[in-house]
């Protein structure tokens, strides 16, 4: 089995190669401008974008413009097919974002209408990123906020303050005899760099003769600069404990989990699949042509073949099912790893249907450092070992067990009470039901359908292949 890094050097290498050195723009005379930048975008694409015999010819283009828009000519029916690619003139902070280290004040949260004529708006918090400035603040999941800088929230400016400005205060309520009342706390916050930690809750729960692990997760990203494998590794002493207190039964929470890198899919994957001895295929990729042709040609038939890792947490031969709770924001990465499991193990899905993305692609910089510009652009998609993707739609993966997550305000993660929690313990036939701790909880419309967070993730919806190492490139073959 090729490594990941391995490929991916080769994938760099010829996506690469397309610039030519010594690119002038023809109107400034310097080198970097938009001419040049422009005619190395379309170069790249033209060689490994997935719909690269899409493209309008180069000729037929204008190549001065700005490079935002010469990009969008060159995506493939954008509301469509290409909803995830995308240009930065920032490539080195995009990078980082990538690595999961953003800006941010640390509120994942559902807007959501609290009186019936549908005017007011609350922010329901779902999570809060571990030592961010808001689980500083003392922030948990469960707050509601009521308002922002003193201002009401409603459906039309719920999402500019969190989204905009870099220090806010925050006015938070709690929910009484089915109303929402003021609460006199008030949180000031400012937007600090964090890394988020993907592993948000883990938990074991033993109920009715039954062991189960239960972990939160909500980005696919191995570790940090410092640490490569800082997550994946958390992830692997997770399953160690899960392993250890005989875990026979797991709940996977994707409900938050927007994608990430592929390799991270790949771990956690392989710490599920039953009867791993790493031969069995996990997923299969599907390129344009001419890298289908490219990738069989020099590495064999069996070059997009991706195989499950042998983990010594795996506590697959002790399960006969994963349960995975799904809402609309469950997408790429997380998708990719319910999709890729179905084959060897029964997935019950529980909540609502994922965002349907089965593209995978790739962060791509000039080679040269020309410029600080930089695109993330689609290279396939994914298909298991049945030859099945047939989720890359609107409508995603759809629920074996329909579940609203819309009542609130959220109880912890862990609570035997919590919505989705409950649903796959009901369908485990371990629960009832969910008599007990909602007297102070009700249902209510959220005003979108995913989760958001204060700033955006730019793992949402992506599928992520590992990022190139410089100065170990090979050199391009022709095609």
């Amino acid at each position: 089995m090729k490594t990941f890094g391995k490929q991916i050097l080769w994938i760099t290498a010829l996506l690469a190669a397309a610039c030519q050195p010594g690119d002038v723009d023809t109107l400034t005379g310097k080198l970097g401008g938009k001419s040049s930048v422009n005619g190395w975008v379309y170069d790249m694409m033209n060689d490994g974008y997935f719909w690269y015999d899409e493209m309008p010819g180069k000729q037929s283009l204008d190549t001065t413009e700005n490079p935002d828009a010469f990009f969008e000519k060159l995506v493939y029916q954008r509301q469509v097919y290409d909803r995830f690619s995308l240009i930065t003139d920032n490539y080195s902070a995009l990078q980082q974002q990538f690595n999961g280290v953003v800006k941010a004040y640390g509120i994942h949260y559902v807007p959501a209408y609290i009186d019936d004529n549908k005017t007011a708006v609350a922010l329901f918090v779902s999570h809060i990123i571990k030592d961010s400035p808001a689980a500083n603040a003392g922030l948990k999941r469960g707050d509601i906020v009521v308002k922002i800088d003193g201002k009401t929230l409603t459906a039309e400016n719920h999402g500019t303050f969190l989204a905009s400005q870099e220090s806010v205060t925050l006015t938070l309520g709690q929910i009484v005899d089915q109303s929402l009342q003021l609460n006199p706390k008030t949180v000031p916050l400012t937007r600090a760099q964090i890394t988020e930690d993907p592993v948000a809750h883990a938990s074991v729960i033993r109920k009715k003769g039954k062991t189960i692990g239960y972990v939160v997760y909500t980005q696919f990203v191995p570790g940090t600069e410092a640490d490569k494998e800082k997550y994946d590794n958390a992830l692997r002493r997770i399953f160690s404990e899960f392993k250890t207190a005989g875990v026979n039964e797991l709940v996977l929470d994707l409900r938050l989990n927007g994608g990430g890198y592929m390799s991270s899919a790949v771990t956690l994957a392989s710490l599920i699949v039953p009867g791993n001895n790493g031969s069995k295929l996990f997923y299969t990729e599907q390129w344009n042509d001419k890298y289908m042709a490219y990738w069989k040609k020099e590495k064999g038939e069996e070059a997009l073949n991706y195989r499950f890792s042998q983990e010594s947490s795996n506590i697959g031969s002790r399960l006969n099912r994963v349960f995975v709770l799904t809402s609309q924001g469950t997408a790429s990465a997380s998708e990719l790893v319910v999709n890729g499991l179905r084959p060897y193990i029964d997935v019950v899905t529980v909540g609502d249907h994922t965002a349907g993305k089965n593209l995978f692609g790739a962060l791509f910089g000039d080679d040269k450092k020309r410029w600080n510009y930089g695109i993330y652009m689609m290279l396939g998609q994914t298909a298991n070992a049945d030859g099945t993707s047939d989720y890359g739609t609107a409508d995603g993966i759809a629920p074996d067990v329909v579940m609203g997550d819309n009542r609130f305000p959220f109880l912890p993660f862990g609570d035997e009470n919590e919505t989705l929690l409950n649903a796959a313990l009901v369908e485990m036939g371990v629960s009832a039901g969910q008599p007990a701790r909602l007297a102070g909880t009700r249902e209510t419309q959220r005003i979108v359908p995913n989760p958001l967070r204060d700033t955006p993730s730019v793992l949402d919806g992506r599928m992520i292949k590992a990022a190139p190492q410089d100065g170990l490139l090979p050199v391009k073959p022709d095609l």
